[in-house]
């Protein structure tokens, strides 16, 4: 007798064969629905964090400037100090030249509640020019527990929006994968390293954006818009995520009824929200200009440190900083990252689907992170969210992604003393992407298909010997960054396959039947 046509009455849930998943580590979660799920997945998630908080962060003990701990810990000495309109403005108690404010209010507004949160246990470490570089035991565990606080109430809920509304559509017929890609999207090595090791808040901004996904995909497009405005006014980096959500909701207004009157709500809807969020400083223009100023870091130049991307991969060969000036390198990194969206968009604009939305967000990331201006390591983050939410329809391209996504940032990791928990996170992320979880789609693979096992064992041998190189070896005097740049160019041509492979997909999605109707089982 098959046991798998039989199912659960009332509560609908498929009961499977035994002996077909004895060795399913995931199928006691799955019979006891979403939310066992999530809270125990989501416990062991916020373990790891606080485990990993146990190590150091960025410019610990490294003076005059430290490092992004010290410049998030600034900006809360900074809010709560001076007055709203002072925040962004150049004066003798905000020197902008010691970690002034590069992102939009947003941010601010976050720092500022964090601080009166950090004044009111520990005055000292946000008082006034006096707290400079304060690294007490009690101030550090503090600053942890604002971003753990941050990732708990804003980013695990987003992802238990996108679960819910994810697995609720009619196509997901099988279950078995959910907790799965719960632990993927809540264990997420990158994010988990340089949020609660580096120190960093990206976890407000993905959440915003995970949470504006799921609402898209539910068909709640206003709400969806207003909470992409919010992950961009929190990071400018949100902005990878533009074009994809920008075509998409254009590709669904075009097939409405009043196609003008759609369009028009969303302008609206997106309008005020920037008004709200930025109406300390709408008194002048001049206010205006003061923080649009810090929002883009020309001054930094086309990429920062080794980054996997275009142009630090191709400037071995041709050293573009010497070649074209700085609004030369800014109008061709403009052109050459519209070119790579523009496939993706038009794809959208055509045909509006729920996964062809997912593979645009990817898509369009990696356009931006390949070839826009002034990218860092830490952007690597961008481009893995949509990769993570696919991770089930493309179980391959994740993996492989994940893994040099955590490759391309070791440097940094390594320049941080956070090795040892880069080393855990590494193997915890391999027991979880490796796990076995049935039903999953089998998708028709263009890239492992393309690169072949003896490739693909080959790259894998590189990567590992990278690892053991960079740690026990020293690069020749004549070319200290020998080892980085190997690093940034093996991940620059893996990013540049997944990215083919991706639009390849997106392109190759069938049309969608009913858009509509499908919206309308979410409303």
């Amino acid at each position: 007798m098959d046991l798998s046509r039989f199912s659960e009455m009332g509560k609908g849930k498929k009961v499977r064969n035994t002996a077909n998943h004895d060795y399913d580590c995931w199928w006691w979660l799955v019979r006891n629905g979403t939310a066992v799920v999530f809270i125990t997945v989501g416990l062991f998630a916020l373990l790891v964090r606080v485990a990993v908080s146990l190590h150091p962060y960025s410019g610990a003990g490294n003076p005059p400037k430290f490092g992004d701990y010290e410049a998030q810990r600034h900006w809360m000495e900074i809010t709560t100090n001076l007055p709203v309109k002072e925040w962004y403005r150049n004066s003798s108690s905000n020197d902008l030249s010691f970690w002034g404010f590069d992102y939009p209010p947003l941010t601010a507004y976050q720092s500022f509640i964090h601080g009166l949160f950090l004044r009111f246990f520990h005055p000292d470490s946000v008082a006034l020019l006096n707290s400079r570089g304060h690294e007490s035991y009690l101030g550090k565990l503090l600053m942890r527990w604002t971003v753990l606080s941050s990732d708990a109430l804003i980013f695990f809920p987003a992802v238990l929006y996108f679960i819910v509304v994810h697995y609720n559509q009619p196509s997901r017929s099988h279950k078995s994968e959910l907790p799965w890609h719960t632990a993927v999207l809540l264990l997420s090595p990158c994010l988990i390293l340089i949020d609660h090791g580096h120190f960093q808040f990206n976890c407000i901004s993905l959440g915003f954006s995970v949470g504006a996904i799921a609402a898209i995909l539910s068909g709640k497009d206003l709400v969806g818009s207003v909470l992409y405005c919010l992950a961009l006014n929190h990071k400018q980096m949100s902005a990878y995520f533009a074009p994809a959500i920008f075509s998409h909701l254009l590709g669904k207004c075009l097939r409405r009824k009043h196609p003008i009157l759609e369009v028009l709500k969303l302008g609206l809807f997106v309008l005020g929200t920037f008004a709200a969020v930025w109406w300390p400083y709408l008194y002048s223009t001049q206010s205006i200009l003061e923080v649009l100023s810090r929002l883009a870091p020309f001054e930094r130049g086309l990429f920062e440190d080794y980054v996997a991307n275009f142009w630090c991969a191709s400037s071995v060969v041709i050293k573009w900083k010497r070649l074209f000036t700085t609004e030369s390198l800014k109008l061709i990194s403009f052109t050459a990252t519209v070119i790579t969206c523009l496939p993706s968009m038009i794809q959208q604009i055509r045909s509006p689907s729920h996964q062809g939305f997912l593979y645009a967000l990817l898509n369009s990331s990696f356009a931006f992170y390949l070839f826009s201006f002034q990218v860092h390591e830490k952007s690597i983050l961008l481009p893995l969210l949509p990769a993570t939410l696919l991770a089930v329809e493309e179980p391959f391209i994740f993996k492989w992604f994940t893994q040099f996504a955590m490759l391309s940032m070791f440097p940094l990791m390594c320049r941080d003393n956070l090795v040892v928990a880069y080393l855990a996170l590494l193997a915890l992320s391999f027991l979880i992407l490796n796990a076995p979880v049935q039903h999953r789609v089998r998708e028709s693979n263009h890239l492992s298909n393309y690169m072949g096992s003896a490739t693909m064992f080959l790259i894998l041998c590189c990567y590992f010997v990278l690892h053991i190189v960079y740690l026990t070896m020293h690069p020749p005097e004549k070319y200290p960054f020998l080892f980085e740049a190997i690093i940034m160019n093996l991940c620059f041509s893996q990013f540049v396959l997944v990215t083919l492979a991706c639009n390849i997909k997106q392109w190759l999605l069938r049309k969608p039947a009913k858009l509509e109707e499908i919206e309308k089982k979410f409303i």
